[in-house]
């Protein structure tokens, strides 16, 4: 069965929908916004564009799908005033797999965001257009060299398949860790691939995933989380609540790669120069002030 009929993110706006549990991706978005700031102005900086087509992919749905896309905005919008520039005009493609939520965002939040738009960063809405693009980042999206920017938080390392255990562990065998790392590098290289075909030359990509620093893959800076999850489902097991057939053939593709990995595939594939590569710790719990620490300040209230 293909990852995308059975992994997405839970749609809608109850208490567990992503919309409502997805604090700790947005406080990593918050963290690498002068990155994005700086690639986008880089960017624009060089020809003045008249229009810059944006993607943002593996967006889901909730408060931080638009957050990329504002603070893009503003960016620009200040350099244009700095300059005494007009303003060009923004087409951004949000991007998701189809079982994923798109007419949340569509429905409850762009009409605010329009309004936010206008009222605080005077853009004109006849400025902003916007589209949704169902389908996997592995494989073919847009026209060729029609994009200037693409931006992905949290979402490559999922992988295209998941015909593996339900996570890397230290008690996993060799051949689980090559087969693991060999699925990344096929997807990762292909990536870039299509991106390198949609985007136009010069053009910008910025990429935020989940990775270790060590080039140990049993580290438990990678996995530590998921071991915790298969010991839930296991004592769910014990519980009667669920099956441990379901246990044993629930598979997720997931897979946290090193920074000699990253590099090594950017090389290899060649479509791309790496101008920047940074590393940065963050709180598991998304919810606590300190997102640079390793504690949580309530245990009880805390995932």
């Amino acid at each position: 069965m293909e990852v995308q009929q059975v992994l997405h993110m839970n749609g809608g706006v109850g208490d567990t929908s992503y919309a409502n549990t997805s604090t700790l991706q947005r406080t990593v978005i918050t963290k690498v916004r002068p990155i994005v700031e700086e690639a986008i102005l880089n960017l624009y900086c060089i020809s003045f564009p008249k229009k810059l087509s944006i993607a943002d992919l593996g967006w889901s749905s909730g408060p931080n799908t638009l957050l990329v896309l504002s603070n893009i905005i503003e960016a620009i919008g200040m350099k244009c005033r700095e300059l005494n520039h007009p303003l060009p005009e923004f087409q951004m493609f949000f991007n998701d797999l189809s079982g994923n939520n798109f007419n949340t965002i569509f429905r409850y939040l762009l009409p605010d965001f329009y309004e936010e738009l206008k009222e605080e960063k005077g853009v004109d809405l006849g400025q902003c257009f916007m589209a949704r693009v169902a389908g996997s980042f592995y494989a073919r999206l847009f026209p060729s060299k029609s994009l200037h920017f693409v931006h992905s938080s949290y979402s490559l390392m999922f992988l295209s398949k998941n015909k593996f255990n339900i996570c890397l562990a230290k008690t996993s065998p060799h051949s689980i860790f090559k087969a693991y790392l060999e699925q990344f590098q096929r997807n990762f290289s292909l990536f870039l691939k299509f991106k390198s075909e949609e985007i136009i030359g010069g053009g910008r990509i910025v990429l935020t995933l989940h990775g270790r620093r060590t080039s140990d893959p049993s580290s438990s800076e990678c996995f530590s989380h998921l071991e915790l999850m298969a010991l839930a489902l296991n004592g769910m097991v014990l519980q009667g609540v669920i099956e441990q057939e379901k246990v044993d053939s629930f598979n997720l593709p997931y897979y946290a790669p090193s920074i000699h990995e990253l590099e090594d595939i950017v090389e290899t594939e060649g479509s791309f120069s790496l101008d920047r590569f940074e590393v940065f710790d963050i709180n598991w719990d998304g919810s606590e002030d300190d997102n640079e620490g390793t504690f949580v300040f309530d245990k009880l209230a805390s995932g």
